[in-house]
């Protein structure tokens, strides 16, 4: 019981003074911060931006890549398949063959594992960028409510 409720405890805290120290620009000299700021998380978007358009121009090539190795891979295994049914009726030939071609049908079978991997992870990539750039967006939204706020504290004549 007691736990419990030094844990409401300190979540209420928390929240409590989050709330209050949100607006970390309040004042008309905090104006430039906030410029400096606000430049910054706009050139951080941009950049962003940029390493988002490039994942996601490089996607179709990774998925191209992926569908070939997936093809081959198929192809080797069917290959290897009718080698292998080949050689238990064959001579010793055709069982090197055999195994030749299996190990052909494993190697291109893990390349296409690992082409659909990196599939994965450019998708992965571009989630991320995505998230980042909401994240960086919103924070411009919160700089521009701290401008306002600044803004609505300045005498009329000062700003227009």
């Amino acid at each position: 019981m007691k736990f419990i409720n030094y844990v409401l405890c300190s979540i209420i805290l928390l929240s409590v003074s989050t709330s209050v120290s949100a607006q970390k620009y309040k004042a008309p000299a905090d104006t430039v911060k906030l410029n400096n700021e606000y430049v910054k998380v706009s050139n951080e978007i941009a950049d962003i931006n940029a390493q988002l358009t490039i994942a996601q121009n490089n996607l179709p090539g990774y998925q191209t890549t992926a569908n070939t190795a997936t093809n081959n891979a198929q192809t080797a295994a069917s290959k290897s398949s009718s080698s292998s049914s080949k050689a238990t009726n064959g001579n010793i030939d055709d069982a090197k063959s055999s195994r030749k071609d299996a190990d052909d049908a494993y190697d291109k079978a893990k390349g296409s594992r690992s082409s659909n991997n990196n599939v994965g992870k450019q998708n992965e990539k571009i989630r991320k960028l995505k998230a980042d750039r909401n994240k960086k967006q919103q924070r411009l939204k919160d700089l521009d409510v701290m401008r306002a706020a600044i803004y609505a504290q300045l005498p009329a004549n000062r700003h227009q």
